[in-house]
Order: structure tokens, then C-alpha cells, then sequence
């Protein structure tokens, strides 16, 4: 009999999500060159690079406010805090006056 081998199809490698974040940020953290992590990874360096781009992040907007906005936030805070210093001494006059202040029996 005659075995005959079907070739090896050319398709491209389907790598998942994690091993992409996990290449590229092996590429930026690490300090090595991109064409240096690309091929001890068996990649080449213009997918590194793609990936870096496809998985690009934009960084939220900030949630600081701005100066002109903290005149207002020290204020609504300050307000906060007196009416927390209020309860805390609320609570410490009703625990003052109770029977069994110490807990003990």
C-alpha cells in the first residue's frame, strides 16, 4: 500500500485573548525588544506590535474634581463631617447614660 501524507494546511495560529495581553505585556514590562519577545514567543514582531495596538486601552475620564469644582466638594464635606461628629456625640451620650455602660453584667 501506498500511504500518502496530506500536507500541513497553511492556516494562521488563532492565539485567545490571555495570551495576547500576556505577550504584550511581557514586551513592555519586561524591557526587551519587541523582535526579542516575538521570537521567543514564535511570533513575529508586527503581530506583537498589532496586538499591542488592538488591545489598547483608553484610560477613563477622571474622576478628581476640578478647581473650580472644590470649593464646593470642601463644603458638601465639611457638612458631612458635622453631621457624623453630631451622631458619634449622640452615640456616645446614649452609651453614657445607659444602665449597663461597660457591658458588663
Amino acid at each position: 500500500m501506498n500511504e500518502t501524507q496530506t500536507p500541513a494546511l497553511n492556516r494562521k495560529k488563532r492565539y485567545d485573548l490571555n495570551f495576547k495581553r500576556s505577550a504584550v505585556e511581557l514586551w513592555l514590562v519586561g524591557g526587551k525588544s519587541a523582535q526579542s519577545v516575538a521570537a521567543a514567543l514564535g511570533l513575529s514582531d508586527q503581530t506583537l506590535k498589532t496586538w499591542k495596538e488592538q488591545l489598547a486601552v483608553v484610560p477613563p475620564k477622571s474622576t478628581a474634581p476640578t478647581f473650580e469644582e472644590l470649593p464646593a466638594e470642601n463644603q458638601r464635606l465639611r457638612r458631612e463631617l458635622t453631621g457624623a461628629r453630631r451622631r458619634c456625640d449622640i452615640l456616645k451620650k446614649r452609651w453614657a447614660s445607659s444602665p449597663n455602660p461597660a457591658g458588663t453584667v
